[in-house]
């Protein structure tokens, strides 16, 4: 890995951790991508682990954004040739976005992982409905189980891990219509049990994470199965106008 740039040195590390997790990113994408339309927006884009994703989709435009310069630059390297991608910076909440994000007539605003971060995140949620226009859809993930939160939480600067009722009760409060709202990974749970309460850790190990990858094809089965909960949530809300 090079030498890293970026303001949040736990958050960069973590994602090129990610990044080795290629079944994983991949089998994230495909669970978001039935909500998704054709032009997409991504706060919060990194590193691009889910950003190649959306560049490879069928999308005729995809905006990437982040607050940091050193991971723009670093989506600027990988996508600058292609003429459906835009990189932008945004930051959350912000009551201008909407009208300087118009001319890219987003239909879609997604957020993984990134939602548990700012402090006022109904406020974050309300700026993503309002930069889709009606009828428009935000795709967000966020950490779940607040008895989950431990020191990888804390590491990369987590406001909150969510249950059920408090994702509805934000995304709601934001003004946007809760089209769909389910549980995610619930094999994970596990894992960041393990790292975050007991070990303490401040990273998630790469070895650990190679072998989690090796198992998402079996994984995938948990869409098949009533989940009781998971280490993370996905909520879709709409905007209704």
């Amino acid at each position: 890995m090079e030498t890293m740039c970026a303001d949040d040195v736990a958050g960069a590390e973590t994602l090129d951790i990610m990044a080795s997790a290629t079944r994983y990113n991949a089998w994230q994408y495909e669970i978001l991508a039935p909500y998704l339309g054709r032009r997409v927006l991504e706060v919060g884009s990194g590193i691009g682990n889910i950003s190649r994703h959306l560049v490879a989709g069928e999308h005729e435009l995809v905006v990437l954004t982040d607050t940091d310069e050193w991971y723009r630059g670093q989506l600027r390297a990988r996508h600058d040739s292609d003429p459906t991608v835009v990189i932008d910076s945004l930051t959350l909440p912000d009551d201008r976005a909407p009208l300087a994000f118009a001319p890219y007539r987003l239909d879609t605003v997604v957020a993984l992982n990134v939602v548990e971060h700012i402090p006022d995140d109904v406020g974050a949620l309300r700026t993503m409905g309002q930069m889709v226009g009606q009828g428009g859809r935000i795709v967000v993930l966020v950490p779940a189980l607040e008895w989950l939160y431990g020191s990888l939480d804390k590491e990369l600067q987590h406001q909150r891990r969510y249950s059920r009722r408090a994702l509805r009760d934000a995304v709601e409060a934001a003004g946007l219509r809760v089209e769909a709202l389910f549980w995610f990974n619930f094999v994970g749970i596990a894992g960041w049990w393990w790292n975050a309460k007991v070990r303490r850790a401040l990273r998630i190990p790469r070895s650990q994470m190679l072998k989690f990858d090796a198992l998402v094809p079996l994984l995938r089965m948990e869409r098949y199965v009533p989940l009781p909960c998971a280490q993370s949530l996905i909520v879709v809300g709409v905007n209704d106008g």
